[in-house]
C-alpha cells in the first residue's frame, strides 16, 4: 500500500481506495424496512459489494424489527470471504427493555454482536418526533395520543439515579457474561449516555460503543470522560453528509412517516460540516473513535462509495493514512473482536 508515505497534500487519486481496503462499515442499514422507507441496497449486495473492495467486515442494522442476527447468518451462507455482524436494537415492538428479546438474540443465527438501547423507540428520540403544521413544530405526543399511548409509554429511558430497573439489570448482565458482544448506547439523551457507561463498568461489560446521536448531545469533556471510561465514541458520514430526509424509517403508520423525524434533529447540539466534526475528532483523540456511515437509505450512494467519501473527507481536513485506518479499521476490528 502506498497510502502510509502520502499527506494531505501530495495524495493519488487512488489513496481513497486503497485505505478502503481493511476498513470495516459498523452501521449499514440493509432492510427489510417498512413499505413507507426503503433501502438503497439488500443485505446480501451489501456484503458483495463490501468484499469485492477489499473490506473483511460490515455490521448490518434493522430498525423495525430490531434483530438483525439471523439476516446476517443468511448473508454469511451467501456470500463467503466477508465477515457478516448483526445485533439486537431494542424497540417497542419487544415491548423496549426486554431481557427476553436480548437473551434470545445472543443465541439467533449468528448470534448478536451488539446489544443497542433503541432509536426512534427511545423516549429521547420519540418525544422530540413531530410534523410541521401551520410553519410550526407539532410533536406526535401532544398531537396523537395513541402515540403517546403506545409509544412513549413503551420508549426505553436510562434512569439517572439507582435503583435501575430488574429489566435493565438483567440486560446488563446477559451483556456482561457475553464479553464479545458490545453495548450501544442507541439514541438516548446526554446524561444517560454518561449513566450507560457508568453502569456498564459497575456490571463488567468489556466493550461499550457511544453512538453518535448521543454523541451529538455530549461536550467534548464528556465525550472525553466517557472515553477514559473505556467507551470507543462513533462517528458517522450522515453527520455531516445527508440528505435530510424527512422520513422515519421505524413507523409503519403513514402519519408518522411523513413526519419530520425528531424536531430539531439528533445532531441539533453540534455545527454541521466536516471541519468542526473533524476538530472535535482530533481534540478528542483519533484513538477512541469509530467511524462508519450509517448509509443504506435509497436516497443515500451505496454504503461502500459512502464510506470511500467519508475516507477522502478525512483526507481532505488532514487526517494521516494511519489516523483513518485506526478509526476504521483497527478500532472497528477491535470491536468486533476482529483485533
Amino acid at each position: 500500500m502506498q497510502a502510509m508515505g502520502e499527506t494531505s497534500y501530495n495524495r493519488f487519486m487512488e489513496l481513497p481506495d486503497e485505505l478502503l481496503q481493511g476498513a470495516i462499515d459498523t452501521h449499514i442499514h440493509a432492510g427489510p424496512w417498512p413499505r413507507g422507507a426503503f433501502p438503497r441496497l439488500d443485505p446480501i449486495q451489501v456484503a458483495e459489494q463490501a468484499k469485492a473492495v477489499g473490506m473483511p467486515a460490515v455490521v448490518l442494522y434493522d430498525h423495525t424489527f430490531g434483530n438483525s442476527a439471523g439476516t446476517a447468518w443468511l448473508v454469511s451462507r451467501a456470500v463467503k470471504g466477508i465477515e457478516v455482524f448483526g445485533g439486537l436494537i431494542l424497540t417497542t415492538c419487544q415491548g423496549g427493555l426486554n431481557p427476553r428479546a436480548v437473551k434470545n438474540a445472543l443465541y439467533y443465527g449468528a448470534g448478536a454482536k451488539f446489544i443497542h438501547f433503541g432509536s426512534d423507540s427511545t423516549y429521547f428520540s420519540a418525544s422530540r418526533a413531530g410534523r410541521m403544521m401551520d410553519g410550526k413544530p407539532v410533536l406526535f405526543k401532544d398531537l396523537y395520543p395513541k402515540f403517546a399511548r403506545e409509544e412513549l409509554a413503551r420508549a426505553i429511558q436510562i434512569p439517572l439515579e439507582d435503583p435501575i430497573s430488574p429489566e435493565l439489570e438483567e440486560i446488563l448482565q446477559l451483556v456482561a457474561e457475553h464479553p464479545d458482544v458490545y453495548l450501544n448506547t442507541g439514541h438516548v439523551s446526554g446524561p444517560e449516555v454518561m449513566r450507560v457507561v457508568e453502569l456498564a463498568q459497575r456490571y463488567g461489560i468489556k466493550k461499550v460503543i457511544v453512538s453518535h446521536p448521543a454523541r451529538a448531545q455530549l461536550t467534548v469533556e464528556q465525550q472525553k470522560e466517557a472515553a477514559r471510561r473505556g467507551a470507543f465514541l462513533e462517528g458517522t458520514l450522515i453527520d455531516f453528509n445527508s440528505p435530510r430526509t424527512t422520513f422515519l424509517n421505524y413507523y409503519v403508520e403513514p402519519e408518522y412517516l411523513s413526519g419530520l423525524g425528531r424536531i430539531g434533529g439528533d445532531f441539533d447540539k453540534k455545527p454541521l460540516g466536516v471541519i468542526p466534526w473533524a476538530k472535535e475528532i482530533k481534540e478528542i483523540g483519533v484513538e477512541h473513535f469509530v467511524l462508519a456511515t450509517d448509509y443504506g437509505a435509497g436516497s443515500y450512494p451505496t454504503p461502500v462509495e459512502g464510506l470511500r467519501s467519508l475516507i477522502a473527507c478525512l483526507l481532505d481536513v488532514e487526517f494521516s493514512p494511519k489516523d483513518i485506518q485506526t478509526m476504521t479499521s483497527l478500532n472497528p476490528k477491535r470491536l468486533l473482536g476482529l483485533a
